[in-house]
Parts: C-alpha cells; sequence; structure tokens
C-alpha cells in the first residue's frame, strides 16, 4: 500500500482519487476551498462534478497543503493547467529530493510555451516528475468504466512503479519515455475540440467532424516531432485516442464550449456556462506561436472559419486573420438555410435539427425566398460618388471611402 495525495479535488482528482483507493492505496485529497473541503467530507459526494458517485469514508481531505504533501510516497497534480505553476510553488517546500509527481492536467503556459511537467520541474527540481494522459473522461473513470491511458516517466522504474499503482481491472496503464509527446498531444488536442464542438453547435454533420480530427491529428503530429516527441505517440492513446474522445464525447468540457459558441455564445458566455477551465481555450494561443516557431502550419481551425464565414453575422478577415484576430462565431440562422438551399445542399437542410429552429411554414418561406433571389441578398454597395452614409454631406469618395 501507497500513500498518494491528489492535489485538486476536481472532477478529475476526484475520480483518481476513488481508482487509487480502490486499488487500496491511503489516499488523501487537497483542496485550497476549505467550504470544499468540509463539503467533501460531509456528504461523501461532489454533487457539482462527479453527481451520483459516493466517496469512501476512507479517503481524507485536507485544506492543508503541508499534510498533504508530506510523507507521501506519490503526490498526483489534478489542478487546472493555468494553476499548475502556482501550486507547484506552493508545494516545493513539502517535497523531498526524489519524491514522484504525477501530473494528470493538459495544457501549455501561453507565455513561456512551457508543458506542465516542464513548468513543475523549474519550480520543484528535487521531484522526480512523470505525466499521465490519454482518453479518460473524469465521469466514466469515476464510475469504473474501461478506460486505458498512458503514463510518460524519465526511468523505465518509475513508470513501472506508477503503472502497478494506478492500473487494475477496469484501468488499464501502458508506459512510455515519451513525456514531451503525450504532453503536446493532450494539449494540442483541446484546441481541435474547440473547433469539432463550433461545428455540432452550428448544425454541421459527421463529416465535418471527421474532417477535423484527422487534419488535426495530423497538424499536432507535424508539430510534435517537429518539437522533439515520437511518431508513435502520436497515434496512440495520447494522441488520436484523446482526440476522437474530446471531440466526441458529451463529457468533454472543450467540445461543450465550442458547441455553445456555435449556438452563438461568446467565448465568455461559454465558459460560463460549462462551468470548468476550458483548457483548449488557454491552449489555443500557445498552439499558434508555436507553430510559427516551429515553422509549421496550423490552417484546421482557419480553413473550417473559411467554410462558414458567408453565414456569419460579422465575417471574419480570413485572408489577413492571425493570433490576435477576434473570431466571430455568430451565424445568422436564416442565412445559413439560405446558403445551404443556394447550394442544392438538401443533405443539410433537411436536417432534422432545423425543426427545432423554424417551424414548417418559415423553413418553406425561406426555400421559397431563396429560390426566388437565386442568391443571398447582399446590401448594396457604395458607389465613390454617392453621398456618403455618415451624413457628413460629402462624396462617398472624399469623405469616409477616401481609402476604401
Amino acid at each position: 500500500m501507497a500513500k498518494v495525495s491528489v492535489i485538486g479535488a476536481g472532477s478529475w482528482g476526484t475520480a483518481l482519487a476513488l481508482l487509487l483507493y480502490k486499488n487500496g492505496h491511503d489516499v488523501t485529497v487537497w483542496s485550497y476551498q476549505e467550504e470544499e473541503v468540509r463539503m467533501l467530507s460531509e456528504k461523501r459526494e461532489h454533487v457539482s462534478k462527479l453527481p451520483g458517485v459516493k466517496i469512501p469514508d476512507g479517503i481524507f481531505f485536507t485544506a492543508d497543503i503541508k499534510e498533504a504533501v508530506e510523507e507521501k510516497d506519490v503526490v498526483v497534480l489534478a489542478v487546472p493547467s493555468i494553476h499548475v505553476r502556482n501550486t507547484a510553488k506552493k508545494i516545493n517546500p513539502y517535497v523531498k529530493d526524489g519524491q514522484i509527481l504525477v501530473d494528470v492536467a493538459k495544457g501549455i503556459e501561453e507565455d513561456t510555451l512551457m508543458t506542465l511537467s516542464q513548468q513543475i520541474e523549474e519550480e520543484i527540481p528535487q521531484a522526480d516528475v512523470a505525466v499521465l494522459s490519454g482518453p479518460s473522461h473524469a465521469e466514466e473513470v469515476g464510475r469504473g468504466l474501461p478506460t486505458t491511458v498512458c503514463i510518460g516517466a524519465h526511468t523505465e522504474a518509475t513508470a513501472k512503479y506508477l503503472q502497478q499503482l494506478f492500473m487494475n481491472e477496469v484501468f488499464r496503464v501502458y508506459i512510455s519515455p515519451d513525456i514531451l509527446g503525450i504532453e503536446l498531444g493532450g494539449s494540442l488536442k483541446n484546441v481541435i475540440a474547440l473547433a469539432a464542438g463550433v461545428a455540432d453547435g452550428m448544425g454541421y454533420g459527421d463529416n465535418t467532424k471527421a474532417a477535423l480530427i484527422t487534419r488535426g491529428i495530423a497538424e499536432i503530429s507535424r508539430l510534435g516531432v517537429k518539437m522533439g516527441g515520437a511518431a508513435e505517440t502520436f497515434g496512440g492513446l495520447a494522441g488520436i485516442g484523446d482526440l476522437i474522445v474530446t471531440c466526441a464525447s458529451v463529457h468533454s468540457r472543450n467540445r461543450k464550449a465550442g458547441y455553445l459558441m456555435g449556438k452563438g455564445y461568446t467565448m465568455e458566455q461559454a465558459m460560463a456556462e460549462v462551468k470548468m477551465i476550458v483548457e483548449g481555450v488557454y491552449s489555443a494561443k500557445a498552439a499558434k506561436e508555436l507553430a510559427e516557431k516551429y515553422g509549421q502550419d496550423v490552417m484546421t481551425m482557419v480553413g473550417f472559419l473559411d467554410g462558414i464565414n458567408d453565414s456569419l453575422k460579422v465575417q471574419n478577415p480570413i485572408e489577413t486573420m492571425d493570433e490576435n484576430t477576434t473570431v466571430s462565431l455568430c451565424f445568422d440562422k436564416e442565412l445559413l438555410y439560405k446558403n445551404m438551399v443556394d447550394a442544392k445542399a438538401d443533405w443539410l437542410y433537411n436536417l432534422p435539427q432545423w425543426d427545432k429552429i423554424f417551424d414548417a411554414e418559415t423553413k418553406k418561406r425561406l426555400y421559397r425566398e431563396q429560390k426566388q433571389s437565386g442568391t443571398v441578398r447582399k446590401a448594396k454597395k457604395i458607389g465613390r460618388n454617392d453621398p456618403c452614409p455618415c451624413g457628413s454631406g460629402k462624396k462617398y469618395k472624399f469623405c469616409c471611402g477616401k481609402n476604401a
């Protein structure tokens, strides 16, 4: 039996604590919120994150970081990626030389472009840092559903020790020395998952999602190999495996946030609705900067936006957009329907999802209007000699259209 501490009492930290306890280990879970510690200790259920999953009395909860880390054989870091560095700083004084730390979050630091294990090693150089990743939603792990992951470590001895620590009859663990590849696969897939969610939110089908997944893993693999990761990692659990489950599952917070944005939510509204940290939002800019640093093209998201641009309320500057461009994903439903009719895409405008948006009469009207017009009407173009619409009294070419 090992003494294990899980730092972070969210859905993933709680699910892993349950797994480790069932494996026969002495488990402590730390949360910085004393109120959360009291709730978990009393109710023995994480009502908001893992409803219906009972927590055994033998799992101990604490808000004391020293108590959580000292004299533990293994410390599992299960805090959101944006909090990993600060949490590592907090626990540094209590980590002994060679103590094993396993990071289970996924992300890239925006300012430094460092992976999470690199941040931990910078803040806690005395630790033996490993990572755990793969297609593993907390909701399913918490319920004991079959799951397979991979662990990356610097030494085979550490990897095999952690494999035995985590593995049981429903939680299979593979090991690998490719820590960098495992982390890149787990981080970059969140960006693609956002795009997949947007596609779902806008009513696009499985063909679109399949294209995003396959082109996404191709781009992730090229960038990952260029940075030093192993090609086989991206074809395995930490690459295509994690990407598929994140893009397709109803449990995926990144897909859900993208879905809401596809429905017209702003990024801030979508994140508030999900009520959990959406890692892909923070990894997107880092992914773009890494691609530029290593000379790789990352065109999947831009290409996707180009395809839907004609149906947006405010079109995006596709030809000139960069990582600092504010992207609009709020689309005009009537315009989208008409564009599908104009493209003779009956498999799209006959989708049953439209029945939840328009009644039969509205769909008939839109179809008739589009067929009669022959094209989607656009605003009349202002001639250079026309009066300027700003009301100045000048000709357009001498006023607002001077530099047009």
